[in-house]
């Protein structure tokens, strides 16, 4: 069972937090307590970003809110580092969101339903001692202290499902005096309860209180009616009816043997054992405890997830409540050998089992149904349909309205089932630990730590699939000469995984499982699969799919949809689908040899990445994107800036697939286009390894004017990142390159670069001469905003060489021009750069003016950079006119904005905020 070491154990079972031994540790605010309880609810998982907003506000989220959950994972992984140690608890950056890495074992609401899951089945006395301490782990109020930022309703149901359980195994001991008062209280605070209810009814009848008992169930049935219209359940009406004829059989603790059928019946017990090494699944097995009153209820999942063994495991652990019997049938809906099971078919065999001779089973399927239904009206019996193909097989062979319980297992969803009332309960993989001993339970336990370690890698790379982790430790078992590195090696290549993951019978394989699924689709759906193997981001869209597959938007969401209800893909976000490890590299092996469907992935992103940037910024390279490609709403620079957040990934992904598939004219236009997002929201690693790329893909496919440009953009990084003399070798070649191309504006823009990269070299008079030189071939093509550039520039170089006056003319012209053409982007900056001027000057009003413009443009379009250097010119003019405290909060700012942006001009801003003078 899970047990928590001597090390920090992390709660949501009251106060957020993590405590050693009884000491809770302290945790920063509510919000930050509030993220760790969000990850903490799904260890080991990535939430997305956005989920984590959207519980952290409530639906409502300021502007910054990605920001502020940013800097919340910082503090937080340091905080985890500071209490944890090396090799404790740490969080990953996946995608779009965040993943907890973390022993669930040391959480505690994994230990309270494993403590739950483990008690089932034992002797009361076990059973009331492990629920006892899994009852203790609650420490108050669930999620108690982080102001209701997140909600989790399930571990409420948790407690009072460990409670119950608890006060089942006191009154099998006898010990209903004991219970009465805590049920009583607790039936006050939950009066619907009717598990509830009839436990203290069972107390006071035990306890010789059998008019008291009376009344709490007439209460109960009174409130009932008049505030919900409903009378009491069949379970505890019966207890109401045994209570009132006095029946003495309710006096005895134990349980009573289960009744002789009726006379001429059989009784079926027909369930398969559960297999061996089951693990994990306490969520589960606590949701079908819960659901066994609904009359039907689905297990669904994808091929390999364990929803047989699950489904047989929690059977075997409830078969005796069943007290008529238990019937079961393979469906065989997807089995690669045998056509699906008739319902007719099924029927008869069910009629049979349930003591109907041979020849009165009729003919006709209506005439069987209603045969069944009828045998089945008064009885409690447990009806297991596993591997179902579809909601039409299942549908003649549910009872009618009556105590018994249909519990189905399916690949598909089976919406038909749940529009009609089935209780659907969808299964994704297990978890870490969960994994670790599934595999240990076929190879046995880990030698050392080393191979404990190996072991946990073993069960990422089976992406913590049960069939695949059974395989794996299959393998190991009958392999004595393999060790668990030599799998992980083996496994580690993505051409050779899915192979290692076969054994000698064929159809034992995550393969030949995902195969069978494959050959239930139609043409259009096993077509779309395929060409998901084309596709190397981590998730895709609708839109990618339709450029994918040369169809429509609305088609291209059916499809992913229908997939979806295969478990070939799943939806983990409105309009956003992903795939497992194995079933991706499933698709990759189906994927067409082509380059066709990268081609069209490559310029439809292109085209999408080319609509946001002109959100954020004015464009002036005037790249030919010829192609006629559905593409997504994006209306604002903030849909904008989502697009690229959430895509970023993918579009890395595509230009490196597409850079090795020889799609280079794609690549370097990719390059370009998508690395304007990084002038807006400045990183410096994967900007640069982007324009490499494209950079390369621009020599290999010889076009001059892609390189000019991809030299360009490795400019502006390379500026940014406070490396401006690494510049002029590129600013040099592109303008020897842009002359040969023969483009005014192309030569304009290389001039000027090169001018910037003495600029950074703090040559000012060849930078001045440079900028002046640009302005004729920027003027004859028309190029307003590199105007505005070469004012700007010219107007900072003035400054450098000590000419604030000269400076101060050419900056309001690139101000005006700016604002004339629209770039808020490029406002911000010259608004900055024009206080620093006025400054200088000692015009301190108009500084001030200008420079809080400067922050309040970059505040609301997300430019950090801007709004740093913004908040640094305002804290020169607050302390030159005497607000020392206005400073020094503006440099504080400042300082935080460009470590966020990975700044070294945070050293300067840090060095100025020293410099205040203290305590004022």
């Amino acid at each position: 069972m899970l047990s928590a070491d001597d090390g920090p154990r992390f709660c949501v079972l009251g106060p957020v937090g993590v405590v050693i031994g009884d000491h809770p540790l302290a945790l920063g605010g509510p919000g930050l307590r509030a993220l760790l309880a969000i990850l903490l609810l799904e260890p080991n998982q990535v939430v997305p970003v956005e989920r984590i907003v959207d519980q952290l506000w409530d639906h409502e989220p300021p502007v910054t809110a990605r920001t502020i959950v940013q800097g919340y994972v910082s503090r937080l992984r340091k905080w985890l580092s500071d209490v944890d140690g090396p090799g404790g608890a740490w969080i990953e950056t996946s995608g779009a969101g965040y993943q907890l890495v973390v022993d669930e074992s040391r959480i505690d609401v994994a230990i309270a339903r494993q403590l739950l899951a483990e008690s089932r089945g034992q002797e009361p006395e076990v059973r009331a001692n492990l629920l006892t301490r899994a009852q203790a782990l609650w420490r108050g109020p669930e999620l108690s202290d982080i102001g209701g930022r997140v909600r989790a309703p399930e571990l409420a149901e948790l407690r009072l499902a460990v409670i119950e359980a608890r006060i089942d195994a006191d009154l099998e001991l006898g010990r209903h005096d004991h219970v009465i008062g805590e049920l009583a209280a607790l039936v006050d605070t939950h009066p619907f309860r009717e598990h509830l209810v009839g436990q203290l009814v069972l107390a006071l009848y035990r306890g010789g209180r059998r008019a008291a008992a009376l009344e709490i169930y007439q209460r109960f049935a009174h409130r009932a009616a008049g505030e919900l219209g409903l009378d009491p359940g069949p379970g505890l009406r019966e207890l109401h009816s045994r209570v009132l004829r006095d029946d003495t059989a309710l006096l005895r603790p134990r349980p009573e043997p289960v009744l002789s059928p009726r006379l001429g019946v059989l009784t079926p017990a027909q369930l398969p054992a559960p297999p061996s090494g089951f693990t994990g699944r306490e969520g589960e097995l606590a949701w079908l405890d819960g659901v066994r009153g609904e009359g039907v209820a689905v297990l669904a999942g994808p091929a390999g997830i364990g929803k047989s063994a699950l489904a047989l495991m929690w059977g075997s652990q409830v078969a005796r409540e069943f007290v008529h019997g238990q019937l079961y049938v393979s469906l065989r809906g997807f089995d690669p050998r045998h056509p699906p099971l008739s319902p007719a078919g099924v029927l008869a065999r069910f009629l049979l089992a349930l003591g109907v001779a041979a020849h009165d089973i009729p003919t006709d399927l209506a005439d069987r149904a209603a045969l069944y239904r009828s045998l089945l009206a008064d009885r409690k019996v447990l009806v297991l349909l596993d591997d179902a193909r579809d909601s039409d097989q299942v549908r003649p062979l549910l009872p009618g309205a009556g105590r018994s319980l249909v519990l189905v297992t399916s690949r598909r969803r089976l919406d038909g089932l749940v529009t009609q009332g089935a209780r659907l309960r969808i299964l994704h993989t297990l978890a870490a630990d969960a994994a670790v001993r599934l595999i240990e339970h076929a190879a046995g336990p880990p030698i050392d730590a080393d191979d404990r370690a190996a072991r946990a890698r073993l069960a990422r790379l089976c992406g913590y699939l049960p069939l695949a982790l059974r395989i794996a430790g299959a393998r190991l078992a009958v392999s004595p000469q393999w060790s668990v590195g030599d799998l992980v090696a083996e496994m580690s290549d993505e051409r050779t995984r899915l192979g290692a993951l076969d054994l000698e019978d064929a159809d034992t394989s995550v393969r030949a499982a995902f195969d069978v699924t494959h050959r239930a689709l139609d043409t259009a759906h096993a077509d779309t699969l395929r060409a998901l193997g084309s596709f190397p981001g981590q998730w895709v869209s609708p839109h990618a799919v339709a450029a994918l597959c040369g169809t429509d938007v609305a088609a291209a969401r059916a499809r992913l949809r229908v997939l979806a209800g295969s478990f070939l893909v799943t939806e983990l976000d409105r309009d956003v689908y992903g795939m497992h490890d194995l079933v991706r590299l499933y698709a990759r092996e189906l994927a067409d040899e082509d380059n066709e469907p990268l081609r069209s992935v490559l310029r439809h992103y292109l085209l999408v990445a080319d609509l946001c940037r002109r959100q954020l910024r004015s464009v002036d390279d005037d790249i030919a994107l010829p192609w006629d490609l559905p593409v997504p709403e994006i209306t604002d620079r903030d849909s904008a800036l989502d697009w690229f957040e959430r895509e970023w990934p993918n579009l890395l992904a595509v230009a490196a697939a597409g850079a090795d598939a020889g799609l280079h004219e794609e690549v370097w236009r990719l390059a370009r286009i998508a690395g304007d997002f990084r002038r807006v929201r400045s990183r410096r690693d994967d900007w640069e390894w982007l324009l490499d790329t494209g950079l390369t893909s621009a020599r290999t496919a010889r076009e001059p004017r892609g390189e000019v440009l991809l030299l360009l953009s490795r400019c502006v990084l390379l500026t940014r990142f406070g490396a401006e003399h690494e510049t002029v070798a590129d600013a040099s070649a592109a303008v020897d390159l842009a002359g040969s191309v023969g483009d005014p504006k192309l030569t304009a823009m290389a001039l000027n670069t090169l001018a910037s990269a003495w600029y950074g070299q703090k040559q000012y008079a060849a930078a001045l001469e440079g900028y002046q030189r640009a302005l004729e071939p920027t003027r004859s093509a028309g190029y307003r905003l590199g105007e505005a550039n070469l004012h700007n520039n010219i107007a900072q170089t003035y400054l450098n060489l000590g000419q604030p006056s000269d400076a101060l003319e050419p900056q309001g012209l690139a101000v005006a021009l700016y604002r004339e053409i629209g770039d808020l982007g490029f406002v911000g900056l010259a608004l900055a750069n024009l206080a620093e001027i006025e400054h200088e000057l000692g015009e301190f009003s108009a500084a001030d003016a200008h420079a809080r413009e400067a922050v309040s443009l970059a505040e609301v379009n997300g430019l950090a950079l801007t709004e740093a250097f913004g908040r640094e010119v305002l804290a020169r003019v607050l302390r030159d006119s005497g607000d020392i405290a206005g400073a020094r909060a503006e440099l504080t700012t400042a300082v935080t904005r460009y470590r966020m942006a990975q700044s070294p001009a945070a050293e300067a801003a840090l060095a100025a905020l020293a410099s205040l003078p203290p305590g004022v």
